[in-house]
């Protein structure tokens, strides 16, 4: 059996290389019961290394260079994501161009707006592609949203970016962009670590004539290496229950509206 010393410096190398892990993997991984990983967990926290979330742990606030992977994320903050998307999908009208950036909870805003008629939605994101492909095959093409795929090269959060797909952005002009960020802070705006991700973001705000940014609570206070958005420039920020009252005071003075999005486990 490993010492409890052994298996935090194993989860600290996870959160560091993944940038997240979730309690369920390290169950798995560790051979270990769920109530020592969250010992481990809350003994890491108490010293600094890492930053609890819902359902695992993350990096500790702070700039960061690295991207922890979409799968990674995904399991993540999902009653506050669920409560997100659907207040964010409320936003949507029938007939919209709307585009969808990369991300876990733009991707789960994207899952709710397969029900919008007459959609026409725009992605980099591949996860939403699939999708909507999937949805696709299940309803007939004709009951789901048309899809533009901007095209570009994958990064490990599943989106598509470089010259291309700004290229093809660029020459769009859509209503409606939901928009994820890997980090949100008063200082530096929206953030992500992936230099070609923040420039492609760039060009999608760019052809939005609305902004929807879709955050939860764990993104406050992380800055990313590349900054692609002020808060200014957003006309709606959805997040949930779990945001810092000083954090909201700062969104609701700084963006068009601040959504709080209650979830179940508020």
């Amino acid at each position: 059996m490993q010492l409890a010393q052994q298996r935090r410096a194993l989860i600290l190398e996870a959160v560091r290389r993944d940038g997240a892990v979730r309690v369920a993997d390290l169950v798995e991984r560790l051979g270990v019961s769920d109530m020592t990983v969250r010992r481990d967990l809350d003994a890491l926290a108490a010293r600094g290394s890492v930053e609890k979330v819902y359902g695992g742990a993350v990096a500790v606030s702070g700039t960061r260079a690295d991207e922890p992977g979409f799968d990674t994320k995904s399991g993540l903050q999902g009653a506050a994501k669920a409560a997100i998307a659907e207040a964010a999908a409320g936003l949507v009208e029938p007939g919209a161009v709307v585009a969808v950036s990369a991300g876990t909870t733009a991707c789960a805003v994207a899952a709710r707006l397969l029900e919008v008629e007459r959609l026409t939605l725009v992605t980099n994101s591949l996860p939403v592609a699939e999708l909507v492909r999937t949805a696709a095959r299940e309803r007939g093409a004709d009951r789901v949203p048309e899809l533009l795929l901007t095209g570009g090269s994958p990064t490990p959060s599943a989106a598509l970016v470089g010259p291309l797909a700004d290229l093809v952005i660029g020459s769009l002009h859509v209503d409606l962009l939901v928009l994820g960020a890997h980090g949100v802070s008063e200082r530096a705006g929206l953030t992500t670590p992936n230099l070609a991700e923040a420039q492609t973001n760039r060009a999608l705000v760019a052809a939005a004539r609305r902004v929807v940014v879709v955050a939860d609570h764990t993104k406050w206070g992380v800055v990313g290496l590349s900054g692609f958005a002020a808060l200014d420039r957003i006309d709606r920020f959805v997040t949930d229950a779990g945001m810092p009252e000083e954090a909201r005071t700062v969104l609701a003075e700084s963006v068009g509206e601040l959504v709080v999005a209650e979830s179940g486990e508020d």
